[in-house]
């Protein structure tokens, strides 16, 4: 049997000890809203609910008065059509529905097949609906300014098709809202693909998210997402022991570095670039991202040719001029440095693969981005070996490909790389997924649109290089960066470039401060 949250084609790897999980992220995710179930959790939560006492029935009563709820909360009462699967989804639309007709809303339902064929649950409360039931097909949606999507919910893995896909279809072509029960019938829960699922304005989920509600397409279809309370415990986290969160500061504010009394620049940390030429502006633009994340000293070692365009343009940060290649080997000797970037306008070649290999060796965390990871596309698994202290990757899907297996999911291949590297992968994109050898994984939502511009991803290396540097675990500090970077880039709004994200920060680190 697999173990929980580990896909069954991966071995399950011993938790490495530099990329270990902190106990507090771990007691906070559970405490918190912050994890993530499949849908093998999920069931496991609903079946570990009955079994402490609360009936399915109970439950299944919970879960359609929620929906009933969230859509009176929402708008006045207009027409709604609510569309019913032969499973428990459709049985909390009869709930849903139920519970609006007694609101005085006008209700009508179409089901999906028989009505002798729902079983259990969904037969009990189908049969407490006292109104006409009519076939699901598109004319059913004719005089409906709101449509209740319970037909398959998270249960389908397969395409919709039928009445069930042309029905969806046809109201999204009308145009009434669309109301979701669990996820948008046709969208996968565990992995947010779209398999003919249409767009909700509302989803209404239990208990907790799936990852199928932040993955993308799925986070665009399942609109506003409500995480309703139907009684299942607390405690029945402490039993599935969910291994995947969405990332918010409650997973890693505790661990955040902060200033402190007493301190100085060295006890913060001595963050190290490496400088490309002649494209020198990636580099600056993360050394600046670093220092503005807390990094003591940050210095760029650059190569000399290349020393006035770097000095002109920093101030505070230190520029290192390496008269030659093997310069750097000696710069690296010693203590000085805690944490090491290599990547953004490194340039792509055999100089630069032998940079990277220098700094792992070392065995301090490290950090790879952009060309630094594409060096690599030849012989991948030599980078895999050379790994053997804390590191982090941050390719883009491009970067990934040239590394990784790049089929299936992001959620599942994010996490197989990150196993068979034995890297902290952050795969980078609206939907970031930051993934831990171990199985651990942490999806991002917050990144605005406007994060889409040229040299964001070189100022989200440096934030990450700068936690390092401070000792924060790699892990944390990777989803930590994400989530600043994001933060940082929702502040501006429209018209950010990635030289406004440094400056940022210190609005974002003030927030978070003053909240913990």
């Amino acid at each position: 049997m697999s173990q929980p949250g580990w896909s069954s084609s991966l071995p399950r790897p011993e938790v490495n000890a530099r990329n270990r999980m902190s106990v507090d992220m771990k007691r906070d995710a559970l405490n918190g809203q912050t994890a993530l179930l499949r849908l093998r959790e999920m069931a496991e939560a609903d079946r570990l609910t009955v079994a402490a006492g609360t009936p399915a029935i109970d439950m299944m009563e919970s879960a359609g008065s929620a929906v009933s709820r969230e859509i009176e909360r929402r708008w006045a009462a207009r027409p709604v059509i609510v569309l019913c699967g032969p499973g428990n989804n459709g049985g909390e639309g009869f709930v849903a529905a139920r519970h609006l007709a007694e609101a005085g809303w006008p209700v009508r339902i179409a089901l999906l097949g028989p009505r002798d064929h729902l079983k259990g649950e969904a037969r009990h409360h189908a049969e407490r609906w006292s109104g006409a039931v009519e076939p699901l097909t598109p004319a059913a949606l004719n005089g409906a300014g709101l449509v209740v999507d319970a037909i398959f919910g998270a249960g389908l893995s397969r395409p919709l098709e039928g009445p069930a896909a042309e029905t969806l279809a046809s109201a999204a072509r009308r145009g009434p809202l669309i109301v979701a029960i669990d996820v948008p019938s046709g969208l996968m829960g565990d992995t947010g693909e779209a398999l003919g699922a249409v767009e909700a304005v509302l989803t209404v989920t239990y208990f907790r998210k799936k990852p199928g509600h932040l993955l993308l397409p799925g986070r665009l279809l399942c609109g506003k997402v409500i995480v309703a309370e139907i009684g299942t415990p607390e405690s029945v986290l402490d039993q599935i022991v969910p291994d995947t969160f969405e990332n918010d500061p409650r997973l890693w504010l505790s661990q955040l570095p902060r200033p402190q009394g007493g301190g100085n620049k060295h006890t913060r940390g001595h963050a190290l670039i490496s400088g490309g030429y002649p494209m020198t502006g990636a580099a600056r633009m993360a050394a600046r991202g670093a220092a503005r994340a807390g990094a003591g000293l940050t210095t760029i070692a650059v190569p000399a040719i290349a020393l006035p365009i770097y000095a002109t343009a920093l101030t505070s940060i230190m520029v290192e001029p390496l008269a030659r290649p093997e310069d750097f080997v000696g710069l690296l000797a010693g203590d000085r440095f805690s944490a090491f970037l290599i990547g953004p306008g490194a340039g792509v070649g055999a100089e630069t693969c032998v940079r990277v290999l220098t700094m792992l060796r070392t065995g301090r965390p490290t950090l790879l981005d952009a060309d630094a990871i594409t060096s690599f596309q030849d012989d991948p698994l030599s980078l895999d070996r050379a790994i053997v202290g804390p590191c982090v990757l941050t390719p883009h899907d491009g970067e990934f490909r040239r590394l990784f297996d790049a089929s299936g999911d992001k959620f599942t291949r994010t996490r197989a790389a990150a196993y068979r590297s034995g890297a902290i992968i952050v795969l980078k994109g609206s939907d970031t997924v930051i993934a831990a050898p171990d199985g651990r994984a942490i999806i991002n939502a917050n990144a605005p649109p406007t994060l889409a511009t040229g040299g964001s991803g070189d100022v989200l290396s440096g934030i990450v290089l700068g936690l390092l540097a401070q000792g924060m675990e790699p892990f944390l500090a990777a989803a930590a960066a994400v989530w600043l970077h994001g933060a940082a880039a929702a502040a501006f709004g429209p018209g950010l470039l990635a030289e406004d994200l440094p400056d940022l920060l210190p609005g974002v680190f003030q927030r978070l401060y003053g909240s913990g």
